[in-house]
């Protein structure tokens, strides 16, 4: 049974002419407006707050708990989880639920960043009476300064004013988007203060796409009796055995003290190539001093490496000692790339 394709306009057509496609355009147009008025503000008036909740929250002893109801809500889980990834740890409490028994998840300890674009959510007021009884700094992310939770909190994050992306100025779009590019740039503030590094990053993300990326060469790299070697003064022919031997098409030479001086890679037999070259010694076909990388360097900056190069595979080193070999194809094969 066949299956009809979908209609699609003509090509001609301008896109920005078609009512979906002007709508979208409408709609991008307006949140661009949102995060502009945000920098803006950033700029004046909301910049010295700004500073001072990063600071009360790079000063807790204890964790970042954030909150709120419906779009704020979600808008709150991606906040939490956004700082916990990047060397803050948070998580989220449901603005409901907190008055059932999940204030208990919250110590003196911690920092509250509350998300109310009214500052008037019912559901709130026991989170916030709460954290007033405790002495537990609040944080409030609301368009409302004078609300009742913008003037409870020992900071207020005041979101400028903008009109929402929804047609009838109704549905939360642009105030969504304004709340969470003020909570990402809240966790990079944060991230940036304490130095965190890729290292660090690694450590939270071990899995996934971003984990592979941020796997060591040492996760990746063959070592032992695999890494092929071969000292000054051996004749290719058996130079030629080592490469093929475990097909990474090179092999390392190295001098007595077992330092790397060379090279010799497939590229060299081809510019070396010559009636004689079996016979000849690895010392007058090696490329000298080769690039080598260490094992604790990031698998990433190693395909960087390959790629620039153009190489297929690199040698890694302790000192100038070799203790294993990375190919391409490995970083590839963990989905690095």
């Amino acid at each position: 049974m066949t299956r009809s394709k979908p209609r699609t306009t003509s090509p001609s057509a301008k896109a920005e002419t078609l009512p979906a496609i002007a709508s979208a355009l409408r709609t991008l147009d307006t949140e661009a407006g949102g995060i502009t008025a945000l920098a803006a503000a950033l700029r004046s008036d909301l910049g010295p707050a700004f500073v001072a909740a990063v600071e009360l929250m790079r000063n807790a002893k204890g964790r970042v708990i954030v909150s709120g109801l419906g779009k704020s809500g979600h808008i709150g889980r991606k906040m939490a989880a956004t700082f916990a990834s990047t060397g803050t740890p948070a998580f989220f409490v449901h603005a409901a639920e907190a008055s059932h028994g999940d204030m208990g998840m919250i110590t003196a300890d911690d920092v509250i960043i509350a998300l109310s674009w009214s500052g008037e959510t019912a559901e709130l007021k026991n989170l916030t009476n709460y954290s007033r009884r405790f002495r537990i700094g609040l944080i409030a992310v609301t368009a409302e300064a004078d609300s009742t939770l913008g003037l409870a909190a020992d900071v207020c994050l005041t979101l400028p004013k903008a009109r929402e992306a929804c047609p009838h100025n109704l549905a939360p779009t642009t105030s969504s988007l304004m709340q969470l590019a003020l909570g990402d740039s809240l966790a990079v503030a944060l991230l940036e203060s304490r130095g965190f590094t890729p290292v660090d990053f690694s450590v939270l993300h071990p899995s996934g796409k971003l984990g592979a990326m941020l796997k060591f060469v040492r996760d990746l790299m063959h070592t032992g009796e695999a890494v092929p070697i071969k000292p000054l003064g051996t004749r290719m022919s058996d130079a030629l055995v080592e490469m093929t031997s475990n097909n990474f098409g090179c092999v390392a030479i190295v001098n007595p003290r077992g330092d790397i001086v060379g090279i010799v890679t497939d590229g060299d037999l081809r510019r070396h190539m010559r009636p004689d070259l079996i016979t000849a010694l690895v010392d007058d076909i090696m490329t000298k001093d080769p690039k080598t990388i260490g094992p604790d360097l990031l698998a990433s900056e190693a395909l960087e490496i390959l790629n620039s190069r153009k190489i297929t595979a690199l040698m890694v080193t302790e000192g100038k000692k070799p203790v294993g070999i990375l190919r391409l194809h490995d970083i590839l094969q963990a989905g690095v790339a």
